[in-house]
């Protein structure tokens, strides 16, 4: 029971959409009817307003982290231990890609994964985003360095968490994110997926 609370909390808190946050603030369109149509900060810096991608990446990132470190802070309270931490590192992401708010048609995925990650072990996030980084300034296709990271992030766990039960989690969340953006693979495939910072008219 105590694990289906920390769970609920960690998706409801997922739920929250920053990229609709942000484009509020901002005075902007939904990001749900421009460019991808996906509430991600990738998607709202085809508004042009660097500012707004910039809080949507941050809060994003942010609610996946925070999720952990509750978790984290009173998994042993509520006389749970790493499990809850793993069941609340999955589930504010599958907030995010799932929410309740938006009928359960959500972002990406890729900045909450980073948040969950730092909050799980500093060095395995910040491997991720160097990961991501470095794919990113190569190739300058957001999707394809995400992708990147994705694969890579479960061996990096493995090598700095080991073979435990938030290592299943990593795992789980970057087949949840692979799987999410099943339309950039096609995309990539056939040479069509944009690039970072390319500008998109909101009707498009």
């Amino acid at each position: 029971m105590t694990l289906l609370l920390f769970a609920a909390l960690a998706y409801f808190l997922g739920s929250v959409s920053f990229a609709l946050i942000s484009s509020w603030i901002f005075k902007l369109p939904d990001p749900r009817s421009y460019g991808s149509k996906n509430p991600g900060a990738t998607n709202v810096l085809r508004s042009g307003k660097k500012a707004a991608a910039v809080l949507t990446l941050l809060g994003d990132a942010g609610k996946g982290w925070l999720a952990v470190f509750l978790a984290q802070t009173y998994a042993s309270q509520w006389g749970v231990g790493d499990e809850a931490v793993a069941v609340a590192a999955l589930a504010v992401f599958i907030g995010h890609i799932f929410p309740v708010f938006l009928r359960f048609q959500g972002g990406k995925g890729v900045a909450t994964a980073v948040g969950v990650l730092l909050g799980l072990n500093l060095w395995l996030g910040l491997l991720a985003m160097a990961t991501w980084l470095l794919a990113a300034l190569v190739w300058r296709i957001s999707s394809l360095s995400a992708l990147v990271a994705a694969v890579l992030a479960p061996l990096y766990s493995i090598g700095l968490l080991g073979f435990e039960v938030n290592t299943l989690a990593v795992s789980a969340m970057s087949l949840l994110l692979i799987w999410r953006h099943q339309s950039n693979i096609v995309n990539l495939l056939a040479g069509k997926e944009g690039r970072i910072g390319e500008k998109k008219s909101p009707d498009v």
